[in-house]
């Protein structure tokens, strides 16, 4: 096959799968952004939102033990395709709900559609990179923001054309709609096959995960930590601790977002360059020790600086680790996600914690400490190299077959 028709393939399947991410992170921001909206039409309290909120990553999390019997069954193709249009129904029953438990249903069983999207789609960019042998989840995880931008600014326009839940939740289904379908005929239709670990043969009937499954699990939550704590808590941090004014406090979030941004575009580049393991490695390394130095140093700048570390730190962390948890097979990713997914959610309640009983300085420094600790985790996982081939540790040896 000639070069080009290889990368014309490449491309058009890595857009296709490009637009679940920007589903995602579009879905996700449509009902996110109408918080205020919901919170008033179903005359909610603080704490029963904070509670709506929790149930999506609930949702999410307890995906787990059916994403995986899903992925087997239909492909992650196929469950791409079922668990988007199921998302696009949950949007238009959110604002069809006439009470608070209703809400509370509605949301949840989107946490568990948005579970099983995250792994069909992260195992659809992890098959495009076996099949092709280039890096590409990188930026494909950058687009989940760019659906999120785009959600925020739908809502804004559509606040000043109507205030009606309705309207807006139904022009962004039908937009959902559109991306799913221009992404389903050019999704890939194979997975990537699982690695055989030594010894595992006759035992595939087994669901205990490979040690390497674990430390991979262990390493997504502590990323997750960082970045849903940093998300939660820089703002706060700038302006309690470090006496910002009020309109430096929210430049804590942009920075790391716009540096997670950034780094993801072009960090399939440095993995092609350097290899994964390498990139998890230094980037977490960079992001505990960026940060600590700037709890240490204090001031405003430097605290900046700190969070800008952790934004370019982490923003390969998430891809690189996916990618590894795929060619271990659908039930490692299913676990490897629902893992990451409770580091999204326990991280910013668990600093929350640390600073109720300490300050917020320690509540940060626990965040720089869950960066360095996947960076060890990160020894204990067999990457593929800049070569194709597999970094050599001795965590590989299985527990249970995966």
């Amino acid at each position: 096959m000639p070069v080009f028709r290889i990368n014309d393939d490449f491309r058009r399947t890595q857009v296709a799968i490009a637009a679940l991410f920007c589903f995602l992170g579009f879905q996700y921001a449509t009902w996110a952004s109408r918080l205020p909206a919901l919170k008033s039409e179903l005359g909610l309290s603080e704490a029963q939102v904070g509670l709506l909120l929790m149930a999506c990553g609930a949702g999410a999390a307890s995906s787990f033990p059916l994403v995986g019997p899903l992925m087997r069954r239909l492909g992650s193709r196929r469950l791409t395709f079922v668990s988007a249009f199921a998302l696009g129904v949950l949007l238009l029953a959110l604002a069809a709900a006439p009470n608070y438990p209703v809400a509370l249903l509605v949301i949840c069983l989107d946490g568990v559609a948005v579970g099983c999207l995250n792994v069909a789609m992260n195992a659809q960019g992890a098959a495009l990179e076996v099949r092709y042998e280039r890096t590409a989840l990188s930026q494909l995880h950058a687009t989940f923001s760019a659906g999120s931008l785009l959600a925020a600014l739908l809502a804004s326009g559509m606040n000043l054309w109507t205030t009606s839940l309705a309207a807006h939740f139904g022009v962004a289904a039908v937009l959902l709609l559109l991306l799913a379908a221009y992404a389903r005929p050019n999704l890939l239709t194979e997975d990537p096959r699982p690695e055989k670990a030594e010894g595992d043969e006759g035992r595939r009937k087994l669901t205990l995960p490979t040690r390497v499954t674990i430390w991979l699990g262990l390493a997504m939550t502590f990323g997750t930590v960082t970045e849903g704590a940093m998300n939660d808590w820089s703002a706060l941090y700038l302006e309690d601790v470090v006496k910002a004014g009020a309109e430096i406090a929210p430049l804590g979030i942009a920075v790391v977002s716009v540096m997670m941004v950034l780094a993801r575009l072009f960090a399939d580049g440095w993995r092609t360059k350097w290899g994964d393991g390498r990139v998890v490695r230094v980037g977490s390394v960079l992001a505990g020790t960026g940060l600590a130095v700037a709890l240490l140093v204090g001031g405003v700048v430097p605290t900046l600086i700190g969070f800008a570390c952790v934004g370019l730190g982490v923003a390969a962390v998430t891809p690189c680790l996916y990618v590894a948890a795929a060619r271990q097979g659908p039930d490692a990713l299913a676990l490897v996600a629902a893992m990451g997914t409770t580091g999204l959610l326990a991280g910013p309640a668990l600093i929350g914690f640390i600073a109720a009983a300490t300050s917020l300085v320690w509540g940060m420094g626990a965040v720089a400490l869950s960066a360095l600790l996947v960076a060890a985790c990160a020894t204990r996982i067999r990457f593929t190299t800049k070569e194709g081939e597999r970094e050599p540790v001795t965590s590989d040896v299985p527990s249970g077959a995966s």
